[in-house]
């Protein structure tokens, strides 16, 4: 492999499990807000404590909006570069795939995301407005969020064992 692939390579193992881990943390928090599927709050969160949730999860959004799309940059880039054989190489492959194809629910995401950070750091912040853009979050998408940490646990899977590797002999 080549120096510039080793880069991309280590950049989106980096930025992955920088994702990961926010989205991660992101998605645990969210759902102890709420009781229940009906997406109600719990009986002692409070508008006061609201605000201070919202403040206290930006910095995920922020993390998670700025590492999804380096580390998908840095994948294509990684097999650009590295000119990886993906016929031999079916663990790249699927990793693709699985990358590939939850990128726009990812982005349509980061866009919802982006709404709420834009509500909470330019305009009157109003944790109505912010709780709703959230359940809409999950409501539109439903069970996505845990099928993409759980592709993502796949990706880790793939990358660490590599099964379906074909030996060039």
């Amino acid at each position: 492999m080549q120096k510039v692939s080793k880069i991309f390579q280590y950049l989106s193992v980096v930025f992955g499990a920088i994702w990961f881990g926010a989205y991660f943390s992101r998605i645990i928090l969210t759902f102890y807000l709420f009781q229940g599927n009906h997406f109600e709050l719990k009986p002692f969160i409070s508008d006061t404590f609201l605000h201070a949730i919202f403040y206290i999860l930006n910095p995920l959004l922020v993390i998670t909006s700025i590492t999804y799309p380096l580390f998908f940059l840095s994948l294509i880039l990684f097999v650009l570069s590295s000119r990886i054989k993906l016929k031999q190489n079916g663990w790249l492959f699927i990793i693709l795939i699985l990358v590939i194809t939850l990128a726009p629910f990812e982005i349509y995401l980061i866009n919802l995301d982006n709404k709420i950070l834009t509500s909470v750091f330019y305009s009157a912040f109003d944790p109505h407005y912010i709780l709703e853009m959230t359940v809409k979050r999950f409501k539109i998408l439903g069970s996505f969020p845990l099928i993409h940490l759980f592709s993502f646990f796949a990706i880790i899977y793939l990358s660490v064992f590599q099964p379906f590797k074909k030996n060039e002999n």
